[in-house]
């Protein structure tokens, strides 16, 4: 049993703090910028809640994070009461956000001048992944760390991987988005192609997706695309955010990605027919209009 603090108890974070606690048997304190929240987190698993970033992170030997962004993630370490103000010497900082590479480097030198070891650890699998506690979770960091670090994290994850130093594991998460975002597409196209010749879309699926073009999008996505019912996931919101990083990233490394910017702007397409908490797999909606 570690002492854990959890910051930031949204969709991913609530049942992430969770498993922490119920599977892991960890002893965890968490902070939520609604302290409501924080308060039934407690109730409903037992653990504490703390009023500040910084009170949550005292005496603590591994800190996690799951916010909403590059700011929000710097106010909650290095802002006012943040966590690095109380974070002890030793401590592991476990940042599950989907930020930037950037920030990662950043927060990962304000950690080191403290004595703490910073792991950027994004996570792929959506609500229904953090729920059942499958996640997918792409870590950057020092290797020793990632020891101390992956059996706490295997709490809410099926898959903890190191991919690099501090920054590496926010890279990987950029390509999960890029293949997702083309992966959607194509099968959007795909089903608006096969209503409009006409086809039985699930006799399609069903067979296509035992060859070379089946993929989880394609078994988990398709029965809901074609009913048009698209509140299954991952907003466009959030995919816009993550998209916006994985071109701001590319500007930088000089990656061509035409196809993940165009897709980004079919995103913004959905957004203007007001689909900004659709999830993901609405693109199809945007050819159906």
């Amino acid at each position: 049993m570690a002492k854990v603090a959890f910051i930031g108890l949204g969709v991913m974070g609530y049942p992430m703090a969770g498993h922490l606690k119920a599977r892991g048997g960890h002893d965890v304190t968490v902070y939520n910028r609604s302290a409501a929240k924080a308060e039934q987190w407690a109730a409903a698993f037992g653990g504490r809640t703390a009023a500040t970033p910084a009170e949550a992170a005292k005496g603590q030997d591994f800190v996690f994070s799951c916010v909403g962004n590059d700011d929000d993630l710097r106010s909650v370490t290095i802002g006012k009461d943040g966590a690095f103000e109380a974070i002890g010497s030793g401590a592991i900082f476990i940042d599950n956000t989907t930020a930037s590479a950037e920030v990662a480097r950043e927060l990962n030198a304000a950690a080191q001048a403290k004595g703490v070891h910073f792991i950027d650890a994004p996570v792929s699998g959506g609500q229904a992944g953090a729920e059942n506690g499958v996640l997918t979770v792409m870590c950057g960091g020092d290797a020793d760390a990632f020891e101390r670090a992956k059996p706490v994290i295997e709490s809410y994850a099926r898959m903890v991987g190191l991919m690099g130093p501090v920054g590496a594991g926010q890279l990987t998460k950029m390509i999960n988005q890029i293949c997702i975002a083309g992966l959607v597409q194509g099968l959007a196209e795909g089903i608006h192609f096969g209503k409009k010749a006409g086809l039985d879309i699930e006799k399609v699926i069903d067979v296509i997706s035992k060859g070379a073009a089946g993929s989880w999008q394609m078994e988990n996505r398709h029965k809901t695309m074609n009913a048009g019912k698209y509140d299954f996931g991952f907003a466009v919101d959030w995919m816009r955010k993550d998209l916006d990083i994985v071109l701001a990233e590319a500007r930088r490394n000089g990656a061509k990605l035409p196809v993940t910017a165009l897709i980004d702007q079919f995103y913004a397409d959905i957004q203007a027919l007001g689909g900004n908490r659709w999830d993901t797999s609405s693109l199809l909606a945007r050819l159906e209009k």
